[in-house]
């Protein structure tokens, strides 16, 4: 039979990990495929490695990862997705924004042969307008400036086939924007939709600053978009100052074109 892990990121989540693990335990046990769960604690600094633990001991299809210190979700993905040798490998956060009872219909894409099934989101709740907003206006330029097409509203939450998996742990960039890294490897990929729910307990650990540097840093190593813009604007600048430049260079050069001041009071 097929296996499946669920790679599960989790940085000080421990209010709402309990309630997670019972909604994806009972979602794992209608699936008729093996499935297991892989938690990668990202440097908590509250008591997730703690429940984390008891899970594990309650549940024999738990294993942990620990980092030694917080490294942020694109690693904490890296490092859990690197850990499986798993056939099939579904990413999903712990705050139940994502609901874990979608992961049948991926699974299900995933049957008809799809490398990548991800899980698209057609409404955002609990989440402000301004939110809502700079998500949507990063996603759309994203898909502007990338040659390969990224999903629109499309978060971490898919699922990978094997070859998918080791396609992207072939790719062994330091800065990483996953959503990007998904997409750049091509293969069949499906969109499921859904609606997201709000966080279950906690705060987000996302502030804007923190999504303006990831949106920033996504944009800048997966994207020549900004060099392409840097190189524009040199190129306006250097021809908008060269006439001026060209002009102090006659005068410099040709004494005939020169003015001499004259004095106040005439002369």
């Amino acid at each position: 039979m097929s296996r499946l892990c669920v790679v599960v990121p989790a940085y000080n989540e421990s209010d709402g990990l309990r309630e997670f693990h019972a909604r994806l335990s009972a979602v794992l046990d209608r699936l008729d495929v093996d499935g297991e769960v892989l938690y990668v604690d990202d440097g908590s600094r509250d008591d997730t490695w703690s429940v984390l633990r008891t899970l594990r001991d309650a549940d024999p299809r738990v294993s942990l990862l620990k980092l030694s210190r917080n490294f942020g979700k694109e690693l904490a993905l890296t490092a859990g997705i690197d850990a499986t040798d798993a056939d099939a490998v579904v990413v999903i956060d712990a705050d139940l924004q994502d609901p874990p009872e979608l992961i049948p219909e991926l699974v299900a894409g995933w049957k008809q042969g799809y490398d990548v099934v991800s899980a698209q989101r057609i409404a955002r709740e609990g989440e402000t307008w301004l939110k809502r907003l700079t998500a949507a206006l990063f996603y759309r330029l994203l898909e502007r400036s990338m040659p390969t097409r990224v999903p629109r509203d499309t978060g971490d939450f898919r699922l990978l086939s094997r070859r998918a998996v080791d396609a992207t742990n072939s790719l062994r960039e330091r800065h990483r924007l996953m959503k990007g890294l998904f997409a750049w490897i091509g293969f069949p990929q499906l969109s499921v939709p859904y609606r997201r729910e709000a966080r279950f307990a906690g705060r987000s650990k996302w502030s804007y600053w923190r999504l303006w540097n990831l949106a920033l840093e996504g944009l800048t190593s997966f994207t020549i978009a900004p060099l392409r813009l840097a190189s524009y604007l040199g190129a306006a600048v250097a021809l908008f100052r060269f006439p001026g430049r060209r002009a102090v260079a006659v005068l410099l050069t040709d004494p005939s074109r020169r003015t001499t001041p004259v004095p106040p009071g005439g002369g």
